[in-house]
């Protein structure tokens, strides 16, 4: 087994606890995560010990069904929390979707970097028969191929994240509360008042300006205080 190969079997024996750990935090059964995916309760029991991984759809449907930030299956914090949460819906026709779209990317940076199949089968240690079915996107892609993949092509796992339709806008949610907390708390409270909400008007209308409108704002006001 070389180096790669290690790596991917201990990315994934990893995933398998965070997944474990994130479902028994959010009281859900087996069978439940297992259909939220459109997966066996078997193969979803191997995600848990460790013994195959999920695609970055799976993986990504999994975090809408936990309510959980997709970056926390890339962590080592353990969840002592319960969350609520709604099932996802056509979870098999999203991943389904997702799948296409990652194998079109997948496809489009090895063209773009002047790989072929065989160059990057020799960078990721993952078959060649293997990486054409990644790429016609008829197959799910486990996560730490898909990290390997990344790697080898010069990229981050991030760019795969998906930005558009229901998990996209979840994510892009999470996201924004979660910059909204790392905030001050006087400026938490700031921007919670109503009384202040023309300010912020005013500085997102100031933001969207250029910086020669800004000049001259700022040329205007020094006029008058003179």
């Amino acid at each position: 087994m070389n180096k790669n190969q290690r790596l991917i079997t201990l990315r994934t024996r990893k995933l398998g606890v965070l997944i474990l750990d994130a479902r028994l935090a959010t009281r859900r059964s087996v069978n439940e995560c297992a259909e939220a995916l459109g997966i066996s309760p078997d193969t979803f029991t191997a995600f848990e010990n460790g013994e195959t991984a999920p695609s970055l759809p799976q993986l990504e449907a999994l975090a809408y069904f936990f309510d959980l930030p997709l970056e926390h299956f890339w962590g080592n914090e353990s969840l002592s929390e319960n969350m609520d949460d709604d099932s996802l819906n056509n979870a098999g026709r999203l991943a389904e979707l997702r799948n296409r779209i990652i194998g079109t990317r997948l496809k489009m940076l090895r063209e773009e970097r002047g790989l072929t199949l065989e160059q990057l089968s020799s960078l990721s240690s993952i078959p060649v028969e293997q990486l054409n079915q990644d790429e016609s996107g008829l197959t799910d892609v486990a996560l730490p191929e898909l990290e390997t993949l990344a790697a080898a092509l010069e990229t981050r796992i991030e760019s795969f994240f998906d930005d558009h339709g229901a998990i996209g806008a979840w994510r892009a949610r999470q996201t924004a509360v979660r910059k909204f907390l790392d905030l001050p708390e006087q400026q938490q409270q700031f921007i919670l008042q109503p009384v202040n909400r023309p300010y912020l008007d005013l500085a997102i209308r100031l933001s969207e300006l250029s910086v020669d409108k800004l000049r001259g704002i700022a040329e205007g006001l020094l006029e008058i205080t003179y």
